[in-house]
């Protein structure tokens, strides 16, 4: 298969704000790599955790990831930001290397797929095709990230 194909460039894409490589130089391991437990679960203001945050993103990445795996999508945005609390070094990692493990799933999922697949529904019309949901998933990890950035920045600047 060709670089060039639909399927490949978007892989590369959702790749890419995952583990480096895009324009903005900026990705989800890079960003999250010195981030310890304590740093991922502080909260200031009224803004989400960088911990809340991840876990957000990533419910997004699993939710498609089941539906590449032939289930049903089962998301709802009221439990998007429903993380159990992390209280150990461990428990942070291991939701770190799960994300990396599904999102790389996602991502081998995505590079199989036809470019007429990208044009047909989502589990059902009303989400629309392929193509929206998997780069709408790609902008929203980059809005947040973003966010996660800041906030990181913010803790470290003890703002």
């Amino acid at each position: 298969m060709s670089d060039t194909t639909l399927s490949k460039q978007s892989a590369l894409h959702l790749k890419q704000v995952y583990f480096g490589g895009n324009w903005t130089f900026s990705n989800m391991k890079d960003q999250l790599s010195d981030v310890s437990w304590e740093e991922a679960t502080t909260k200031l203001q009224d803004l989400n955790s960088i911990a809340v945050l991840t876990f957000h993103i990533a419910y997004y990445v699993n939710a498609q990831l089941e539906v590449f795996k032939g289930n049903p999508l089962n998301a709802h945005d009221k439990y998007s930001f429903d993380l159990e609390p992390i209280t150990s070094r461990e428990q942070w990692e291991q939701m770190l290397s799960d994300i990396w493990d599904k999102s790389n799933q996602l991502i081998e999922h995505i590079e199989k797929m036809s470019d007429e697949q990208f044009f047909q529904n989502f589990t059902d019309e009303k989400y629309g095709n392929y193509f929206r949901n998997i780069h709408g998933m790609i902008e929203h990890t980059h809005y947040h990230l973003g966010q996660i950035a800041i906030i990181k920045k913010m803790i470290r600047n003890k703002a």
